[in-house]
């Protein structure tokens, strides 16, 4: 109910205030894994925005040590993720998510602080060879200026949602060079999009 009332009201909102622009290709039916860049608390929204389906996430554990905030994500469609380790339970909820026929969306960078050029984790390559759901590069391009760390309230900016073609993943071994050069692929994907050239950084 609260994903409908949102998805109803914020993207004019949005579009409106943030002037949002969407190029590229539509996200393929079916299950499939939008991976992004990560630049902006807003950033959920901007993509619930920009694609035009139910939307899952993964989303900080941290987020449930407040019921309200608990109950009002899980409301969003958005799955617990512990950070700091390896969460099984949060890949068997993305893969029955995946399953399901849901589209999830990963920010391997896990965070909106630090460095452009900051670690991506290697979590979307993992789900996708497990499940052999697609990964869908998209870049999302301004919306630092609009809210990025340490702004209190969101300014005035133009922000643009890049969506390229996906990835077909074959499912098979979850190996760890399997899961880097998949990640570095997805990632080349992601910066050739927003425009972005700086070398890449992987687990």
């Amino acid at each position: 109910m609260l994903y409908r009332f949102l998805h109803l009201w914020v993207p004019p909102l949005l579009r409106l205030y943030w002037r949002l622009e969407v190029e590229g290709s539509p996200v393929p039916p079916g299950p499939a894994i939008v991976v992004s860049n990560h630049e902006s608390l807003l950033d959920p929204f901007v993509l619930g925005a920009a694609i035009d389906r139910p939307l899952r996430y993964l989303a900080k554990r941290e987020l449930w040590d407040s019921r309200l905030l608990g109950k009002a994500a899980e409301s969003l469609g958005a799955i617990p993720v512990s950070r700091q380790r390896g969460d099984v339970g949060a890949v068997e909820a993305a893969s029955r998510a995946m399953d399901a026929g849901d589209t999830l969306i990963i920010f391997p960078q896990g965070t909106t602080l630090g460095p452009s050029d900051r670690l991506w984790q290697r979590g979307a390559a993992r789900l996708a060879l497990t499940t052999g759901a697609p990964l869908v590069p998209v870049a999302i391009v301004g919306a630092r200026k609009g809210l990025g760390p340490g702004m209190r309230l969101p300014r005035p900016a133009r922000v643009r949602v890049v969506v390229g073609e996906p990835i077909r993943v074959a499912p098979g071994p979850v190996t760890i060079p399997a899961a880097r050069e998949l990640t570095a692929r997805v990632r080349a994907e992601v910066e050739a999009l927003g425009g972005a050239s700086s070398p890449s950084n992987t687990r």
